[in-house]
């Protein structure tokens, strides 16, 4: 049995990294895949590797942080059985190494991105008769990580939005939760080691790594393998909750 047979998900930056993985698997478990994401040829190629697996895929250019933008695809798609609100943006830099630009380009794509996939599928759940939402948060919500100020303060912002969400609507039957990552191995973090410590590489990625008391960095398919959890109906007496997949960072890290 297909754990998500005919079920609609909709997932925001699903065309690299953990929202690829996302993708991918809940395509093979059976659901009817929509991509919103801003990269056409990374949201291609997370296309192709579904249809080429025989699964469903539709691939929807889209500015999460346009609220206008959003409200257009989800009506287009109509049907929103899982939501799942992936998309989102780094930044190094400590409070006073935080500009304005910085913390609002943070702000409008993680935080204002987020509720406004939440602001356009709650209402399209609400009216088919329930649905599952799950949040990608982070560690940063919950833990002090070094030069991550505008980062923890947009996935802080995540953590408890899900709780208001899944408080408001369980009545409507929806689930929301979300997941709170450490580091996970992408190609954004291979970019983000290049860009902020050239000829460091392998010696920031071997650190970052370790900084994981398990001693390595996630996978995107472990990631994904938590987020099937949650959104399939193996996880209906389960909502309001966060949960950290982090190699044992929150609470082995002494």
């Amino acid at each position: 049995m297909l754990k998500l047979g005919a079920k609609v998900a909709l997932i925001t930056g699903g065309g690299s990294g953990i929202g690829r993985a996302i993708s991918e698997l809940f395509a093979a478990e059976g659901a009817q895949v929509h991509i919103l994401d801003l990269n056409p040829a990374g949201a291609a190629e997370t296309k192709a590797a579904i249809e080429s697996a025989g699964g469903q895929c539709e691939v929807h250019i889209c500015n999460v942080a346009v609220q206008e933008e959003v409200l257009t695809v989800v009506a287009k798609i109509g049907r929103v059985d899982i939501l799942v609100n992936n998309a989102g943006i780094a930044h190094v830099g400590n409070l006073e190494n935080c500009s304005v630009e910085d913390f609002d380009r943070v702000f409008q794509v993680n935080v204002k991105g987020a509720y406004n996939a939440l602001f356009a599928v709650v209402p399209v759940m609400k009216t088919n008769g329930g649905g599952a939402i799950l949040n990608l948060a982070s560690i940063a919500a919950v833990v002090g990580i070094t030069d991550r100020f505008a980062y923890s303060m947009s996935k802080g912002a995540i953590y408890a939005m899900n709780l208001s969400v899944a408080r408001d609507y369980m009545a409507d039957n929806i689930r929301c939760n979300s997941i709170s990552p450490a580091r996970v191995h992408t190609p954004f973090v291979d970019g983000f080691i290049n860009k902020n410590y050239p000829g460091k590489e392998a010696e920031m990625f071997e650190k970052l790594s370790k900084s994981q008391p398990i001693g390595r960095m996630g996978k995107p398919e472990e990631i994904a393998k938590l987020a099937l959890f949650l959104c399939s109906d193996d996880a209906a007496f389960i909502t309001g909750n966060d949960y950290p997949i982090d190699g044992g960072f929150i609470k082995l890290n002494n």
